[in-house]
């Protein structure tokens, strides 16, 4: 029997910036629909989602990534060239799909891409609802993170 790949092994691309820009409110776990080369691209982490946004649409319901640079896949680019940055369609119910559309269409609120990662071999793509924040509030998070810091290196001193 094959020994299962460890969990560390799969790369986690997040988008760290998303976090700091927007309040991020409710998340919701996407598939995507990618092609091949796509894959073994995500699969080297080769995925840039500082740029990317997330638009819902109702007739027919659907969620679609903008903006999400995925590298082409080197060997694979003769056979199959694609544009590292086309639109992607996210895999939801339709349920999800008409809550986002609701949420979106309210003044302020945008679908960012907060993660890319693999799941039982599947591409997933975790989504929020985000608010933009304020330059205050921008820098609030800054004073949080290194008072955190500040406080783990105490901590580190002592023991």
């Amino acid at each position: 029997m094959a020994a299962k790949k460890d969990k560390q092994q799969e790369k986690v691309m997040e988008n760290r910036k998303a976090r700091f820009d927007y309040t991020i409110g409710d998340t919701l776990e996407c598939g995507m629909v990618l092609g091949g080369g796509e894959v073994k691209s995500v699969r080297q982490g080769q995925v840039s989602l500082g740029e990317g946004y997330v638009r819902a649409q109702m007739d027919p319901p659907a969620l679609f990534l903008h903006g999400v640079n995925i590298a082409e896949y080197a060997p694979a680019r003769a056979d199959n060239p694609t544009s590292p940055l086309r639109t992607r369609k996210l895999l939801a119910h339709r349920r999800e799909i008409a809550r986002l559309f609701k949420s979106q269409q309210i003044k302020g609120n945008t679908l960012v891409p907060l993660k890319v990662y693999f799941k039982n071999g599947y591409a997933k793509c975790l989504i929020g609802v985000g608010t933009g924040k304020t330059k205050g509030d921008k820098r609030e998070s800054i004073k949080e993170r290194e008072s955190k810091r500040e406080i783990a290196r105490a901590t580190s001193r002592r023991a």
